[in-house]
């Protein structure tokens, strides 16, 4: 089995490598420090195309498929975590919704506009009491003539304070519960939904989250995205995309725990000679490296299973579990490697130790991946579980 990139692959790795270096790291800190979004990051971004990696042309997009998509949040995981989940949340959930089961029109309308980086995406999904129980969500959707009205709250929503199409979960029949009963939309700020709590974050302080609220938000008929009743099927196929490249971006932060600590295990001197001598660096620096390479062959082999069309959701779910579980054990030992220079702010690992842990908590919980690997392992087996 070939596992090398094709050449336009390369190109394109080294692209965002560059920018990366030139843009995005240099403003890191300072959007960490002063807890926004970097703007002027984004656009720049948005000019090279960076927000419509995965889309076809024809939707505005680059067209260099998931594997290219796994490419950008790799290389932008190792700069900043903050600007990887901004720009995720754009593309992997935001807009990956609309072009997953959108219709034409929502495509040329919603898709194209996202893909060039002229508007901001979202995906509007947990609630006060519905997160890892997503099914349980209250938001209702009714039928107004030829709109819906909309009414309820979203919590905890990346690029909430500052997307402009949001994609949203409403109930529209409570009887039918969430495989029959519950509708997405595609959602405009323009429509009336209100920004409510900015949240305050210990990591991620270079991106937005807030909650989002629907009182009467009148939402077109046309924008009903994918069936009526069949929301829910939407966002947990969107959810296999967007846990895929979290993986990547976990990747990338790993790999850059690996590197600072080989950097600085050769410099660093403690009784006479560089402390890459010892044999207790040796050791962690050895299994950061082993777990750097087996997370990066299922994040690329799972992007090539996307683009074959096969069936990934457990594949994603171990992408998101393996790739959270490594970068977190990867800063800490870069962390403990470095010592007191590790843990001062000073230096970028402080601020990578803060941002990791939240890749273990959203697009679903480590324990909610478990949960769906086993249950598609079992279904394999003829077994359906149920939570």
């Amino acid at each position: 089995m070939d596992f090398t990139f094709p050449r336009e692959m390369e190109k394109f790795r080294k692209l965002v490598r560059e920018f990366g270096e030139e843009v995005v790291r240099p403003a890191a800190k300072a959007a960490d420090e002063k807890h926004e979004v970097d703007m002027d990051v984004i656009r720049q971004a948005a000019a090279i195309g960076l927000l419509g990696v995965p889309f076809p042309q024809k939707y505005g997009g680059v067209g260099a498929g998931e594997t290219g998509y796994c490419i950008l949040m790799e290389e932008l995981g190792k700069v900043c975590t903050s600007t990887a989940t901004t720009i995720g949340a754009h593309i992997g959930i935001g807009a990956m919704s609309i072009y997953l089961d959108g219709t034409e029109a929502q495509k040329q309308k919603y898709l194209v506009p996202l893909a060039r980086g002229e508007k901001l995406g979202a995906f509007a999904l947990t609630e006060p009491n519905a997160g890892s129980d997503a099914a349980s969500i209250k938001t209702k959707a009714v039928r107004d003539g030829d709109a819906y009205l909309l009414n309820g709250s979203k919590i905890y929503i990346t690029n909430g304070p500052l997307a402009d199409v949001i994609s949203v979960l409403a109930v529209t029949d409570p009887t039918l519960g969430a495989h029959g009963g519950v509708t997405a939309f595609i959602g405009e700020k323009q429509f009336g939904i209100q920004v409510g709590t900015v949240e305050k974050k210990m990591g991620i302080r270079g991106s937005a989250t807030s909650e989002l609220i629907f009182e009467d938000v009148r939402i077109p008929a046309e924008n009903v995205l994918g069936p009526v009743g069949l929301g829910f099927i939407t966002f947990m196929k969107t959810l296999d995309t967007g846990r895929l490249t979290l993986g990547a971006a976990t990747l990338g932060g790993a790999e850059e725990a690996l590197r600072i600590a080989i950097d600085y295990a050769r410099v660093r001197e403690a009784f006479g000679k560089p402390i890459a001598h010892k044999q207790s660096i040796q050791f962690m620096i050895a299994d950061m490296a082993a777990e750097v390479e087996a997370l990066r062959s299922l994040v690329y082999r799972t992007a090539w299973m996307v683009e074959q069309g096969m069936p990934y959701t457990k594949e994603a779910g171990m992408c998101k579990l393996l790739g959270s579980q490594t970068a977190s054990r990867n800063i800490h030992r870069a962390l403990q490697i470095l010592g007191a220079l590790g843990y001062s702010r000073d230096f970028p690992v402080e601020r990578m130790f803060r941002d990791a842990r939240i890749a273990e908590i959203f697009e679903g919980t480590n324990e909610i991946q478990r949960i769906v690997i086993a249950s598609q392992l079992f279904k394999e087996v003829g077994i359906r579980i149920r939570p």
